[in-house]
């Protein structure tokens, strides 16, 4: 589905991404973690074209992804922070993308707007918002016009404990229908639930791509957050 070819990006002096290559597959959730400056935020642009690789390649379903922004059709995307215009509100924003999307209205996945009740806010505009409502609309932005893959960035920060269940749902059955999911979560125990494989990068490399469940057989440890940190104190590659 989406393959790194030995990706390189240095901002400056600084390598964010070295030599960085692996493949993300249909019907995969893949947990992206590492520590503050790891290139996982990079690493995340990258896909969605907001930053262009020094060299190496990225493949979308097999074909180079170059400059060619109409890949991104089949990408949703939940931002750690949606920033919108303020004076915009709910209702006109989800008029706006479906009309940049072009996307008839009998196809759209409404289940987060109908499971947040997002349209009885319709007439609030952004800025009145609390920062949960505005990951609300941003986690139903990401789903709405049925993507192949989902970039998740800390979806559940802010969320109350009510709708953090109704977006893991969300995001398993997502995983029924052969989607590609891509996390990213400071909370181990949300990615132990929904993820199905954990890549871990440091100081731009991938140390290691694994299957949850072949982590946990190699460490012994029933607990995702020990199994990695078992892991990290070895000598693993990707």
């Amino acid at each position: 589905m989406i393959q790194f070819q030995e990706i390189n990006k240095s901002f400056g002096k600084l390598r964010v991404l070295n030599n960085l290559s692996m493949e993300l597959l249909r019907g995969q959730s893949v947990a992206i973690v590492g520590p503050n400056g790891s290139g996982k935020t990079t690493l995340i642009k990258t896909i969605l074209g907001m930053v262009v690789p020094d060299s190496g390649s990225i493949l979308f379903d097999g074909q180079a992804i170059g400059l060619d922004a109409n890949y991104r059709s089949r990408i949703g995307y939940m931002p750690q922070i949606g920033r919108y215009p303020d004076n915009m509100s709910i209702g006109q924003l989800f008029e706006m993308m479906q009309d940049l999307r072009d996307q008839p209205s009998s196809h759209l996945d409404r289940d987060l707007i109908d499971a947040f009740k997002l349209e009885h806010l319709f007439h609030k505009t952004m800025r009145t918002l609390s920062g949960g409502t505005r990951q609300k609309v941003s986690a139903a932005l990401a789903f709405m016009f049925n993507p192949d893959v989902l970039i998740l960035d800390e979806p559940t920060a802010g969320l109350d404990p009510l709708s953090c269940e109704l977006l893991k749902e969300k995001v398993l059955l997502c995983q029924q229908q052969n989607k590609l999911l891509i996390l990213t979560s400071h909370i181990m125990s949300d990615l132990e639930e929904l993820s199905t494989h954990i890549a871990y990068l440091s100081d731009g490399n991938c140390l290691f791509y694994k299957p949850i469940k072949e982590i946990k057989n190699e460490t012994g440890q029933m607990r995702l957050g020990k199994a990695i940190a078992q892991i990290m104190a070895g000598e693993y590659q990707c």
